[in-house]
This record gives C-alpha cells, structure tokens and sequence, in this order.
C-alpha cells in the first residue's frame, strides 16, 4: 500500500520519508491541486502513524488487534482519499436525504396513530352542522370561518385523544387486527403514545376554554368522558366490551353532540342569537343518528378476529360479518331514502335541486 502511493506522487516520495512539515518544508511542483496536497498529506500521517505502530509492536509487544485496527482505519482513509471523498467523519456526516426520511416517516406515522377517517369525518360533520347556522349572506363572514376554525381545531386534538387512547388499550388486539398502527407495529412506543394523547387532550380543553364558548366546551368535555369510558380499562369501564352501549357513546357522541353542539356554538357565541332548533337541525340529527348506527356497525367487521380473542362481545362477533353488513346497508338505504324525499318536499327550489340531485349522486 505504502509503495502505490509512493508510486502515485513520485515526486513527493523524498519528503514522506524525511518527515518534514508537508505544508511547510515540502516544495510542490506547479499545476498540483489543493486536493492533491491535501491526500498527500493525510496519506503521509498514515503512514507515520504505521511506523509508529509498527515500532511499538516490535519493541512493546503491543498486541496485534491494536495494529488491525490501525490498518483497517489506514485503509478507510487511503479509500476516501481515492475516491475523492472528504476527510470528515462518516458518522457525524450530515446526510439531507437519511434526514428527509426520518422526517417523511415520523409523519406517516402520526398520520396512522391519529386515524384519519375519522379526522376527515369529524371536520366535515362540524363543517356541515355550522352551515345551518347561516340565517343570510351576510353571515357567511370572517366571522364565520373564525368560529368554525376554533370549533374543528378543539375537535380534531380531541378527536386525537380519543383514538389514540383507543390504540393504547388495544395494542394486542390491534397486532390482529391493525398491524399497520405505530403501537401494534411498535413504532411508538408506550410512552410515546401516552404523550400524544395527554398533549392533544390538553390542548383541545386549553382552546375550548380560551375561545370562550360554552358549548363548545361541553361538546370537548362529553366526548372525553364518552371517549375514555368507551376505550380505557377500569372497573365498570371499557364500554366497547359490551356491544349496545358502544354503540350508543358512538351515537351520543357523532350525531347529538357534534349536532346540537357545534350548531349551538355557530348560533349563541359567534352570531350571538337564541339557542334556536330549526328544521334542518332537527333533521341532521336524525338523519346522523341512523348514520351513526352504521358506523358502530360497520367499524367491527374487519375486527372480527381479534375482537374474538380477546372477548370483545361486538355485535359482528355475536350475529356474524354477513348479517351485520346487510343490515348497515339496509339502514344506509332507508337515511338516505328519507333524506332525498325531505329535500324533495322542501319549500325553497334551490333546497330540493342541491339536497335529491346530491344525495342521488351519493348514493
């Protein structure tokens, strides 16, 4: 190895066996570039360090794993020098791309742990609920986007909370059933997960109180006591364990509360009128009770065989996949049956084209 790079730079074959100062004593021919200098040097304190090795191998009776290692680090080094790569550490080396993929995949998992279906789902029901609100054009005001950015906003960390609580008190049931989530696939880690759901849970009542809404407040403060009755495992608790009262926190929770709730914010914080139930309202509400009967439904199907395992009396486990998904399909049929026959009996034009020729299309 000493004698390829002595081969290399020829000229320089004196001063690197002389020992001199390679910056200073060492006279370089012209056209030599900073980059050759520089392996040169490195390569020369190389094979200084070699001699010394070698020395104290031969007079000390050093053992021969120190001088392996020596070689092996000599031989990295003449490698990158070779190569034209920088001298610097590969471990300590800034790599954009490792960084890039660190970041893509912290997100992706963040992504799965916070469920978003039931992201999307959460914001549009408030989205649609706070439409009722608008009495005329006016209304449609920044205003209007305030007071429906505060309501989503609270919603979605609580909604955070509540799956993410779920995910902590079924990660064995979820290694059955959703290997893919961060706890099952162990991604996150137990701790991890506590963090995100304490700080999300936090925060949603850190905002419901700062925007001073009361129901607002409530609607976050229902959900979160439905949340952990239906997912966490204490005495009397664990409500997903028995099939009709999970059902019925997921309909108290998806069809009153995010209804009554978030209508009654639009209505007496943000537009400062009387708590008033119209029509529509009246008719939302019921229309997302048959939906949310659907959703605890249907949600258990796919989950049939860990819920088995681990004693999860879910209605698909009782009455079979089969019968469970004929009977939310029959349910979506008749909400939407009666949905399209409102709309179509509604007194305003525009009323009846928008709510039959979309539900149309939906369906």
């Amino acid at each position: 190895m000493n004698s390829l790079l002595l081969g290399s730079f020829p000229h320089l074959s004196s001063s690197l066996t002389s020992g001199g100062d390679c910056w200073g004593k060492t006279k370089f021919k012209a056209g030599h570039s900073p980059r050759e200098v520089q392996v040169y040097c490195g390569a020369r304190n190389i094979l200084e360090r070699q001699r010394v090795v070698r020395f104290q191998h031969h007079h000390s009776g050093c053992t021969v794993k120190k001088s392996t290692i020596y070689q092996e680090n000599n031989a990295k080094f003449l490698v990158h020098a070779a190569s034209g790569q920088p001298f610097e550490s590969e471990s300590g080396a800034y790599n954009p791309e490792s960084t890039s993929k660190s970041v893509k995949n912290a997100l992706d998992a963040f992504y799965r742990f916070s469920r978003p279906h039931t992201v999307i789902g959460t914001a549009l029901s408030i989205l649609s609920v706070s439409l009722l609100a608008i009495e005329k054009l006016s209304d449609i005001s920044p205003l209007f986007f305030t007071g429906v950015l505060e309501a989503v906003a609270a919603a979605l960390m609580m909604n955070i909370y509540i799956v993410g609580l779920n995910q902590l008190t079924d990660i064995e049931i979820d290694k059955v059933n959703k290997p893919y989530l961060p706890l099952a696939s162990g991604e996150y880690s137990i701790s991890t997960g506590v963090m995100i759901v304490s700080s999300f849970s936090i925060m949603s009542f850190w905002l419901g109180w700062v925007v001073g809404s009361w129901p607002l407040f409530w609607a976050l403060f229902i959900s979160f006591v439905l949340g952990t009755a239906y997912s966490i495992n204490l005495p009397l608790l664990r409500w997903k364990r028995f099939a009709f009262i999970a059902a019925v926190c997921i309909l108290a929770v998806r069809a009153v509360i995010v209804q009554l709730a978030f209508y009654l914010h639009m209505q007496t914080h943000v537009y400062g009128r009387p708590p008033v139930f119209s029509r529509p309202l009246i008719f939302a509400t019921a229309f997302m009770s048959f939906f949310s009967v659907v959703i605890a439904l249907f949600k258990d199907i796919p989950d049939i065989e860990g819920d088995k395992i681990f004693g999860i009396r879910s209605f698909t486990v009782r009455l079979g996949q089969n019968r469970v998904f004929w009977t939310c399909i029959s349910l979506l049929e008749i909400a939407y049956a009666v949905a399209i026959l409102v709309g179509a009996t509604s007194s305003y034009t525009w009323s009846k084209c928008i709510t039959v020729v979309f539900l149309l299309l939906y369906v």
